[in-house]
């Protein structure tokens, strides 16, 4: 039905006539001022539907639909009068698409239209919960019905009829009229329409072939007498038997006396066909002339005998059911977890209204503890914070006379003027309420969470007063409006955000806590850092060296930097033959990684007042050699600078706080558990439905945990750069020659076939030996063959376009970075270009630190227009402003790796707008990957972060899909 003739119909108002079967009713739609009905088409409602609801409907022949009068009462002149009206008759098939749109709220449906709409609605839920029961009919067909219902599907039935305007049942019932006229009931109605609806959704053209048998599946009635036994069987189990509860009552001798009543179990049987119907067992046992049937007896009994394999006190209701007392331990028991056990079979346990279920504890954080005197002494280790539990009535705590009275009181407590039933664990935790000690940083972490791991129980922690106010202060990026003083040593102006950074890193610093400032690269870490430095020389107890841990590239930036921003400052480079560290007791002293974990035995014995790891994703492997050497070196204060605090994993972000705050995030096992697990199911939940995972449990947990020791501005943030120009990234795709296309199909064939009968740790080398070929061959033919000498030009899609690019870029005076992973490959650019007559210098990682600066100078200086750099080894760190233009050449497959390398040129200082050109080889496994980092980032960064070992998980045949070449 279309929709302006859907929309027609729902402007009418509507009446149900009741059939036998319930499936032949009909619905009416009439004009209540007498007009002629809408035009219309009738369409089958058979096709297509489920259990769960109708779909679209096909048309029909025009004869399904009847255009008819129907004969209604209205009320003239205060006397009841009836009369005849056009009307237009559907069958409960052909009506649902009409009513679903009439129960929408955006549609001008009439009062009636929206009621029956109503009715839709409770009968599609009832469906799709599969509450459908066969019966046969007074007449012998086959039907089915609405059932079992529940409490609160009777409850929407009798909300709904009770609202029905007139219009919606005005119609006489047969042999009454004039003044005696009778209208039907509501209710009566809502229930014929529930079944009539439950009597069409199951049955389908096609089902009766599907299920080899006509009855209950047909559309036709089928008569069906013999089956009236089979059906009223089926149904008697469901529908026409007793739910059975358990209602816990109070017995207490004298209302309102502070002696504990006694308490009593009462089953109570419920109607499955009217829940609103139910009788205590005494009731029901008392005599056989009772609402609930013949069967209600032998079905609670059997029902009681049943829930006493649950919960075996029962048993004492057996075999005639009554009331039975219930001791303290029943009591007990039913609290800790038989009530839970009970209503997991189907039985629920009812406690009176006025009497509070239970206590509920929690932890108490350094109860009494006054704030520590020197917070960087308590925080670095010496301080223990006590942890105790308390219970809570009310969401205020018990006093030491109540929690008295439930230490040694029965299952029944008077407490603040009413009765609170109290478990043996409650009782427990009232007479024994220590729970041991924290360390200071684990007790500031469960402040941050809320919450704290007793056992294997997880428990909110209510912090005392002092730790609650730290709480507030961390979790104020802005320090809460702290003052931030600009050292007088500084020779800078600090923009607002580095003048925000310096206030947090000393706010962190002068706590005894460590942070991982995590800016962009090019938004001034470096000026922040020798910022922070020259205030804490200013602080009476702040001062001492400052070491700064580096890739041997920076170490020339930070002396520079230093310089420029700190004259005065005493630098000097550890590195080298005949490193010393005699004289170093203030200002900078500058390592490398390498040198570091060399001689980190050396610099753990020197006093540092503050130890700086630059670049800090070179020991985001807590494991690794260079991580151990660095956690061997004591320092007031630790603080780690990268621009990419997660590249892979969240592992990387445990090993770099985890040396910044030692104790913050637990041991590697315990965040694994606790933090790692939950929060890749949240996110691979919410990749699923589509959602964001930031705003789930686990997420906004962990958040509040880090967020504290973690400071991140992007440059795209509001207000942080400001001055920026605009940055231009474009996908570029090139085509492969026909050298490069018979490699590729080659090299697909040959290591494929090897991967298809291999497993294992083999499996996975061919995997990445297939990826790195595939790569090489869409770089330049000669890299996968590693040829030396030959001709290069005209063999490579990707290399005649850097040729076009580098000379527009030229004769623009412009000047441009070009990223490979591949130090083969950039030899090879760079050979190419020298042949070409194009001024060019290549930095790979083993270029010399003074061959490196002066490179980094020649280019800065536009000495020189094209840098080739290898992107691991130049990919972080260096300051390249020079460039406008940034061209990958080849990709790391990892967004936050190849962001890092054009932050080389888009960062502070960069006053050109800047383009940066990805190179991508069309219809292969570069181009699929590229798609997929543009179509969905946040599944890109959880599918490819750790790069082409991800991809060694794939089975074979998304991996040949993956890497399969397609002519575009």
């Amino acid at each position: 039905m279309t929709g302006p003739e859907v929309d027609d119909l729902t402007r009418c108002a509507v009446l149900f006539e009741a059939a036998d079967p319930p499936r032949t009713g009909t619905v009416v739609f009439w004009d209540p001022d007498g007009g002629p009905p809408p035009r219309h088409e009738g369409h089958a409602g058979e096709a297509g539907r489920t259990a769960a609801g109708p779909v679209e409907a096909g048309p029909v022949e025009t004869d399904t639909v009847e255009t008819d009068t129907v004969e209604v009462v209205a009320v003239e002149g205060g006397v009841p009068v009836t009369r005849s009206v056009p009307a237009v008759r559907l069958s409960v098939a052909d009506a649902l698409p009409v009513l679903a749109r009439a129960a929408r709220p955006d549609t001008e449906a009439h009062p009636a239209a929206a009621f029956w709409g109503g009715a839709t609605a409770i009968a599609l839920h009832l469906a799709a919960r599969e509450r459908l029961l066969p019966g046969v009919t007074p007449a012998g067909y086959d039907s089915w019905r609405t059932g079992p219902l529940d409490l609160d599907d009777v409850a929407r039935i009798r909300e709904l009829a009770g609202a029905a305007p007139p219009e919606a049942y005005n119609v006489p019932l047969p042999g009454t009229g004039g003044a005696a006229v009778r209208l039907p009931e509501p209710e009566g109605l809502v229930r014929a329409f529930l079944d009539a609806v439950a009597d069409t959704l199951p049955r389908t053209p096609a089902a009766p072939a599907a299920t080899g048998r006509a009855a209950f599946a047909a559309v036709e009635p089928q008569r069906v007498p013999q089956l009236r036994s089979w059906a009223e069987e089926v149904s008697a189990g469901l529908d026409s038997g007793v739910r059975v509860s358990l209602r816990v009552d109070l017995t207490a001798a004298v209302p309102g006396a502070d002696e504990a009543p006694a308490l009593r179990l009462v089953p109570r049987a419920h109607s499955l066909a009217d829940p609103t119907l139910a009788l205590d067992a005494a009731e029901l046992f008392a005599s056989v002339d009772h609402a609930l049937g013949p069967r209600a007896q032998a079905d609670t009994v059997l029902s009681l005998r049943r829930a006493a394999d649950v919960w075996p006190p029962l048993e004492r209701l057996l075999p005639v059911p009554d009331a039975m007392a219930l001791s303290d331990r029943d009591v007990t028991e039913l609290l800790t977890g038989g009530a839970g056990r009970l209503r997991a079979h189907g039985i629920d346990v009812l406690w009176p209204e006025d009497v509070h279920r239970a206590l509920t504890a929690r932890a108490v954080l350094g109860a009494d503890l006054p704030a520590p005197a020197d917070p960087r002494s308590f925080f670095r280790g010496d301080g223990t914070v006590p942890l105790r539990r308390e219970l809570v009535l009310d969401g205020e705590p018990l006093t030491a006379e109540e929690s008295a009275a439930v230490a040694t009181g029965g299952p029944v407590v008077r407490l603040r003027g009413g009765w609170v039933l109290v478990d043996a664990e409650s009782a427990r935790l009232a007479r024994d309420r220590e729970a041991g000690s924290l360390t200071a940083i684990e007790a500031l972490a469960v402040a941050l969470t809320g919450y704290v791991r007793i056992g294997t129980e997880q428990v909110p922690v209510a912090p005392t007063e002092w730790l609650r106010a730290l709480r507030a202060r961390l979790a104020d990026p802005d320090g809460g409006g702290e003052p931030v003083r600009r050292p007088a040593a500084l020779d800078a102006t600090l923009r607002d955000y580095q003048l925000r950074g310096l206030r947090w890193l000393d706010r962190m610093t002068s706590l005894g806590l460590g942070g991982c400032l995590a800016d962009d690269m090019g938004l001034g870490k470096t000026v922040q850092l020798i910022a922070l430095h020259l205030l804490r020389q200013e602080h009476t107890d702040g001062g001492g060296p400052t070491l700064v841990v580096c890739p041997a590239s920076l170490m020339g930036n930070w002396q520079r930097e230093i310089g420029r921003f700190a004259p005065g400052t005493p630098v000097r480079r550890f590195h080298g033959t005949g490193r010393t560290l005699e004289g170093a007791d203030d200002g900078f002293v500058l390592t490398t990684y390498g040198t570091m974990r060399l001689d980190a035995d050396r610099l753990a014995e020197h006093r540092w007042g503050m130890v700086v790891a630059d670049e800090a994703q070179h020991v985001k492997n807590a494991r690794s050699g260079t991580a151990r050497a660095l956690r061997l070196i004591p320092a007031d204060a630790r603080i780690a600078l990268t621009g990419t605090p997660v590249e892979n994993s969240l592992s990387e972000l445990w090993a770099i706080l985890d040396w910044t705050t030692p104790g913050l995030l637990g041991g590697y096992g315990e965040f694994r558990r606790r933090w790692m697990a939950p929060l890749d199911a949240e996110r691979a939940e919410a990749a699923e439905r589509g959602e964001a995972a930031g705003e789930r449990p686990a997420a906004r947990l962990f958040a509040g945990l880090v967020r504290p020791f973690l400071l991140r501005r992007r440059k795209s943030d509001p207000g942080i750069a400001p001055e920026l120009p605009p940055k231009t990234e474009t996908d570029r795709p090139v085509a492969l020659t026909a050298e490069q296309s018979a490699l590729y199909r080659g090299q697909v064939e040959e290591v494929m076939d090897r991967i298809r009968d291999s497993e294992g740790i083999n499996r996975s080398g061919l995997v990445l030996k297939l990826l790195t070929g595939l790569k090489q061959i869409c770089n330049h033919p000669a890299h996968f063959l590693k040829e030396d000498g030959t001709a290069l030009t005209g063999r490579s899609g990707k290399l005649d376009l850097l040729d076009e690019l580098l000379d527009t870029i030229i004769t623009e005076d412009g000047a441009a970075l070009v990223f490979t992973q591949y130090v083969t490959m950039a030899r090879l650019l760079e050979r190419h270009l020298r042949e070409r007559g194009v001024p060019a210098q290549l930095l790979h990682g083993g270029t010399p630190v003074a061959r490196r600066e002066e490179l980094v100078r020649r280019f800065q200086n536009g000495e020189v227009p094209v840098f080739l750099l290898s992107l691991k080894a130049a990919g972080t760190g260096l300051n390249l402003t020079r460039a406008d233009h940034v061209v990958h050449y080849d990709r790391w497959w990892n967004p936050a790796v190849e962001a890092q390398a054009t932050d080389r040129a888009y960062r502070i200082g960069q006053t050109r707008p800047v383009q940066v050109h990805r190179l991508i080889a069309e219809g292969t496994v570069e181009d699929r990957i590229a798609a997929l980092l543009e179509s969905k980032k946040e599944l890109a960064d959880a599918v490819l972060g750790t790069g082409e070992q991800a991809l060694t998980r794939l089975t074979n045949d998304e991996l040949a899909n993956l890497v399969e070449l397609r002519s575009m």
